[in-house]
């Protein structure tokens, strides 16, 4: 058994200090979204989409520097302000199954991430970009998980996912693979939960302390008997 974790919005509360600054530095080009709706739509997809879906609500492309100048500013406030999903250190310590962690994020934002919340040495050198394995793809793709199972020589039938976006969740059911939804991020919105269901969500969680034994509930459950 694997459990694979998506890290921002599940591990790291990351999320919401992404919307806050996407929101405040569009703003400030004339492109009013709110930090709600910053979540809503574009949590868990890499800034290279999100920017073509802003460019074509906008008519034209984003300012020439815009995306460096955003990231450094992230990367910034992440240093300084990011916390660790409540009761992750708690789950870890009672999860006893192999992990890895698959996310959209960068080598280095994952680095910034993890060593912020002390959760680096958890899980290295199990610690995989989307962007950085295989053919690079991000999620919706499938390959960051698959490329997780393969280090570990685990079939994808025996993996769960832990998953905060639609985007993860259908990455993690094409690679061939149950997904538990979390909703326990501040960036959280009413509707959520039934979003992560429809999905491919076998179960949704709030909190951390509920995953290892949803977990243990998934790998004692063998869904070719039923």
């Amino acid at each position: 058994m694997l459990v694979l974790f998506d890290c921002d919005g599940v591990l790291v509360d990351s999320e919401i200090i992404a919307s806050r600054v996407d929101s405040e530095r569009l703003a400030a080009i004339g492109y009013d979204i709110s930090v709600q709706e910053m979540s809503h739509r574009f949590a868990g997809l890499t800034w290279e989409r999100i920017a073509k879906l802003i460019e074509a609500d906008l008519g034209h492309s984003l300012p020439e520097g815009f995306h460096a100048e955003t990231d450094k500013e992230l990367d910034e406030r992440l240093a300084k302000d990011l916390q660790i999903i409540p009761g992750v250190q708690e789950m870890l310590d009672k999860l006893d199954y192999q992990r890895c962690i698959c996310s959209n994020s960068s080598p280095e934002r994952l680095k910034i991430s993890l060593t912020k919340t002390k959760l680096y040495d958890r899980f290295r050198p199990y610690i995989f970009s989307a962007v950085a394995v295989r053919n690079k793809q991000p999620k919706p793709s499938p390959d960051v998980f698959l490329h997780g199972a393969a280090e570990f020589g685990v079939d994808p039938k025996d993996c769960v996912v832990v998953e905060d976006s639609t985007h993860g969740i259908h990455g993690a059911r094409a690679a061939g693979m149950r997904v538990i939804g979390f909703t326990g991020g501040s960036h959280s919105w009413p509707g959520h939960a039934d979003a992560l269901t429809a999905a491919g969500a076998v179960t949704v969680i709030n909190r951390m302390a509920d995953l290892p034994a949803m977990v243990d509930a998934l790998a004692a459950w063998n869904p070719d008997e039923d």
